[in-house]
């Protein structure tokens, strides 16, 4: 996993606009409901205008002038979404005297990126407790006291982002999403809240190492709780991975929805009647109702894209923290054995989806297969008629430098893998010194849907044109009007009947095994 810089991630605003062009040019509230004003903006049905709203104007600081030491300020939110209109708390500790916090809500905005919707007044800062971990789980909970109360009255759905700053200077992200009630003829953008929790260090424990660092897998958690800071800037999948596709949907003015991988898995209506369902850049960490729920969309006809790799790997249980919600991410992985529900209900178990007991391997719903990390390799187009790259100017056999990685997927002739599925690039890699393919692959269902899959988590990050990891800014352009050609129609109902799959697959050679790496390999 990469990530960006913890000041404002780095744009290409020129080549950004190019991708664009080319494709086609006080107490909490939980029962509160938007108020007639806001009601009116969004319209009869409470759905976002999404062109309206980004034609309001725009901030351009919204990134983080100076982060300073860890602990100079830091924070988190009680809840991971909210409806509009609705109530949070902020839990922040500070080293400094005061602070304040800024809400912005973050979208195109002609290039800026994002809006500012509120601020608070200065506030009295405090150092609040880093707990040690405790509990079989090694899990850090901080219970720490709440420092202000959030209201969202006004606030249009979408993806947030609250700047705390600090008297001294100091700042950091706390991320939010103002949920979608309904997604209803809507395209769903898909927050990865529970992967961002699985990565998160904060406090010297995520679900992958313990204090001892990248070698201290023995000592990780077991289970994290989203109560508490991210680590970095506050947010660092949301910026690396989600928030660039976010400002060109919205730039798009698609009609658009947005939730949260915790609200998929608590809601099982949320996503009837949706147009498509996006799985943003790392999305690794599901639940069995979310994959269901997904599933069953799919199977009715919603459209399903994933712009990362990794997605869908890890099964996951939520659990109730001190609070009560279900904010506790549950993953056993290699030590699924001593889960607790392991032979009470084995479905249930957190460990790889590919892994018993109870297997289920992911492609049956991406389409393909994790495969191995870290690499880093060429792009390479291998089917230049599909309708995704049109306008890109690409033929068979145009590479793009680095664009795969850091973590792929590739696709295999395995049992579980969708047909028909069009392989549409077949990207040769060399990974941990074995050769091996990354894909991008395209697949359509009886009921009409169509799911696409990019096989590379720099896909999204790709998409600013900064030229991070060594990618030339000029595939902005590439990726920028792939990415508009899959949403555009995704947005407008079974892209499944007007651009049916075109099986390649046996022309590929896919590697008929199990992949060549497992993560129990990894971790």
């Amino acid at each position: 996993m990469s990530r960006q810089s913890a000041n404002r991630p780095s744009w290409n605003r020129r080549d950004f606009l190019g991708a664009t062009a080319a494709a086609g040019a006080g107490a909490l509230a939980a029962g509160c409901v938007p108020g007639r004003d806001e009601q009116a903006r969004t319209g009869a049905a409470g759905a976002l205008d999404v062109a309206a709203e980004n034609r309001r104007p725009g901030d351009h600081d919204w990134g983080l002038r100076r982060r300073g030491p860890d602990r100079a300020v830091e924070g988190y939110a009680d809840r991971a979404s909210v409806l509009p209109g609705q109530t949070l708390r902020l839990h922040v500790s500070t080293t400094a005297a005061g602070f304040r916090a800024e809400a912005f809500r973050m979208g195109w905005y002609g290039g800026a990126q994002a809006r500012r919707v509120w601020t608070s007044q200065r506030l009295p800062g405090t150092v609040q407790p880093v707990p040690s971990a405790a509990g079989a789980t090694r899990t850090v909970l901080p219970a720490w006291r709440p420092s202000l109360e959030v209201p969202t009255r006004g606030w249009p759905e979408g993806a947030y982002l609250i700047r705390l700053t600090a008297d001294s200077g100091e700042q950091r992200y706390v991320p939010l999403v103002v949920r979608s009630a309904s997604t209803r003829g809507r395209l769903v953008l898909v927050h990865a809240v529970a992967t961002w929790q699985a990565y998160n260090t904060w406090g010297g424990h995520s679900l992958y190492h313990g204090p001892g660092g990248k070698g201290d897998y023995a000592g990780r958690s077991l289970a994290v709780t989203c109560d508490r800071p991210y680590d970095d800037d506050g947010a660092p999948l949301f910026t690396t991975y989600e928030q660039p596709a976010v400002a060109l949907a919205e730039r798009l003015g698609l009609p658009l929805a947005y939730v949260t991988s915790m609200d998929l898995d608590s809601d099982p209506q949320l996503l009837h009647g949706a147009h498509g369902v996006v799985s943003l850049g790392h999305d690794e960490y599901w639940t069995p109702a979310m994959r269901a729920r997904v599933t069953a969309a799919r199977d009715a006809g919603t459209n399903v894209a994933f712009l990362g790799a990794n997605a869908c790997f890890r099964r996951i249980r939520l659990e109730p923290a001190d609070t009560g919600d279900r904010r506790l991410v549950v993953c056993y992985k290699t030590d699924w054995a001593h889960d607790p529900m392991r032979g009470k209900d084995d479905a249930a178990v957190t460990t790889d989806w590919r892994e018993p007991p109870a297997a289920a391997p992911e492609n049956a719903l991406t389409g393909t297969l994790y495969e191995s990390n870290p690499a880093s390799a060429d792009y390479v187009v291998t089917d230049p008629g599909h309708w995704l790259l049109a306008g890109t100017g690409a033929g068979r056999g145009t590479a793009f430098a680095h664009l795969v990685g850091t973590e792929y997927d590739r696709v295999t002739s395995a049992p579980a893998t969708p047909r028909p599925i069009q392989v549409i690039a077949h990207s040769p890699l060399v990974c941990r010194g074995v050769r091996s393919f990354a894909d991008s692959a395209y697949y359509s269902t009886a009921s009409g849907a169509g799911v696409f899959s990019t096989g590379t988590m720099r896909w999204v990050e790709s998409l600013t044109g900064d030229g991070s990891h060594g990618i030339p800014p000029v595939t902005a352009r590439f990726t920028g009007t792939v990415t508009a050609n899959l949403l555009r129609a995704f947005a407008a109902g079974p892209a499944g009947r007007a651009h049916p799959a075109e099986d390649n697959l046996d022309s590929c050679h896919p590697y008929d095994g199990d992949p060549i790496q497992s993560r129990r390999d990894l971790w």
